[in-house]
This record gives C-alpha cells, structure tokens and sequence, in this order.
C-alpha cells in the first residue's frame, strides 16, 4: 500500500464520490468532507453501485467499503491523512478559502491534489502560504473506472512531490501524465475540445445529425483511440515509413482539412439544436440508463485490453 494508507477526499459530488470509491477498493481508509447534508448518504449510495464494478476489473482484493469517515468540516477531514484529494467546485474563492482551513492541519510531509479541470496550479496556490506539497491530479470522470490522470506542478512545488503523488496514482490502479507547462484545462480536455468544436460544427452546418456524429466517434476513430493515441496510430498508418512518410504522404490532406474546420459557440441555439438531438439519440434512456450502458462498455474495454496492455 506504500506510504498513503489513509486518504481524504474533500468535496462528495460525482469526483469527489468517485475517487472515494476507488480509493476505498484499494484498501485505504478515507476520510470525506462535504458541506451538504445528504454527503453521507449519496456516497455511500455511489459506493454500493461502483462497488461490482469495481470487483469485476479486479480493483477490490484488499477493499473495504465501510471504511470511510464522514467529517463537517475540512480541517477535521485531513487530520491525519497522508494523501489529500480535493474536488470542491471550480471557483477560486471556494478553492482559496478551503486550503487555508486545511493547511494548518496537515500531517507532515501529506500531499494534496486537486481535480481542478479548468483551474491552473498557479491560479490555486495562492491560497497556500506554503504551496510546496500541493500538485494538480486531475482525472477522467468517474475516476474510478477511467484510468488517467494528468499530473501537474510547477516552480513552488518541493522536489519529490510529485513524484510521491505519481506513485500513489499508479498503485491505485491509474495510468499519469505529466502535464509540462500550465495550460487551461490541462491536455485530455484541450484534445476533447477540439474534437467537439467540430463535432458541434458538423451538426450545425447539416452536415449530419448528433447521433450520426457520435456514431462516426465510437465506431471509427473512437476503436482507435482506446487501443493507441493519435500520433502512434498515424505512425502506423504509412506503414514501414512510419510518421515521416505519414507527414509526406497528407501533409496537404491535413492542411485542406484543418483551414475548413469549425468555430462554433455553444450560444442558446446551438444549446438546444444539440439538447434536442441526443434526447433523440437517447431514444427514452434515462441518464441514469445510459451511464450504465456508458460503465458497462468501458468495463468491458478495461477487461478486454488490460492483459495485453501488461504482458
């Protein structure tokens, strides 16, 4: 279990219940808070329903899911946690006003992270007086099931931290990256981004429906992208020439398609035009349905791909 056996977890909304669950599956204790009055009972209600989930990707050996305490306050939450995981709304005031309850109660040598997706490092530290052990892990949602995590730190942070937090990650099952120079929303959402700029255009222009875009994702490119990422795949693509050749060979092809690419904003039109067509696509799924569709598929990924991705 390495040196974090006992973890908080501060903020109990989807992140925060998520990495809660997981967290608890590896056989840590955890220690959560959040303000609302229902925090208690909707994670340990999250826990019960991620919990075959997470038997079944074999994530549960050492796992107990009643261990876990439940705090009214962030101070109380951290004492004597190594690792802390923050998920409160992103909202600097919010941010800025927790860490300077909890840093006065820190075990020596704790780390803390943030899930932040839209915040920078720079941004939160200053609400730390000293920001050295506090890094930015920011998951995939539900952090559960999806494995990556974006690592991120920066001149304040001490030498070694994140690396501990790396190890931390890795033993609970996540596959990192490190995130070298601050950016907004770091590089997984800056790629989703880009990706639904145009899936957006796409609709908007009538150039197909909402549903006829995420079909072209998950059963095109979408296959290709769960085994590799998009640079190893193209690299393959040219076969023995690898990437060189790929650039060579559609250099011009990319450059035609890029210059016609979409900029659409998400103003109340293009709301609704999209809200409409995946009610559409849902076709009478409730959202609750359909995230068991969505946890059932990438179950199904995880176990099929994890062998070969460990031999």
């Amino acid at each position: 279990m390495g040196e974090f056996h006992h973890i908080a977890t501060l903020g109990a909304g989807v992140i925060g219940a998520s990495w809660t669950a997981l967290f608890l599956a590896s056989g840590r204790s955890v220690a959560v808070y959040d303000p609302a009055d229902d925090a208690e009972k909707s994670v340990r209600a999250y826990v019960e329903r991620a919990w075959p989930t997470l038997e079944e990707l074999g994530l549960t050996g050492r796992g107990n899911p009643d261990a876990v305490t439940f705090h009214r306050s962030a101070a109380g939450a951290v004492a004597g946690a190594q690792f802390v995981q923050e998920s409160v709304p992103e909202r600097l005031e919010i941010k800025h006003a927790l860490y300077r309850e909890i840093e006065p109660e820190l075990a020596p040598g704790a780390v803390v992270a943030s899930s932040a997706s839209g915040l920078t490092l720079t941004e939160m530290q200053g609400g730390w007086s000293d920001p050295s052990r506090f890094v930015l892990g920011h998951p995939f949602n539900p952090p559960h099931l999806i494995p990556l995590v974006e690592l991120v730190a920066n001149g304040n942070t001490a030498d070694g931290v994140l690396d501990r937090a790396e190890r931390f990650y890795e033993a609970v099952g996540k596959v990192t990256i490190r995130v070298r120079r601050e950016v907004p929303a770091h590089v997984a959402n800056r790629l989703q981004a880009a990706l639904w700029r145009e899936a957006i255009d796409l609709v908007t222009s009538g150039v197909a429906s909402v549903e006829d875009v995420d079909k072209a994702v998950w059963a095109g490119p979408g296959l290709r992208w769960a085994a590799m990422g998009p640079h190893m795949l193209f690299h393959l693509g040219a076969g023995a020439g690898g990437m060189q050749e790929f650039c060579n060979r559609y250099r011009d092809s990319f450059h035609r398609w890029w210059d016609d690419l979409g900029d659409s904003r998400l103003d109340g039109d293009v709301a609704a035009m999209l809200s409409k067509g995946v009610d559409e696509e849902a076709d009478g799924r409730s959202v609750g349905q359909a995230c068991a569709q969505r946890d059932a598929l990438i179950v199904a990924m995880l176990k099929a791909t994890n062998d070969l991705r460990n031999s």
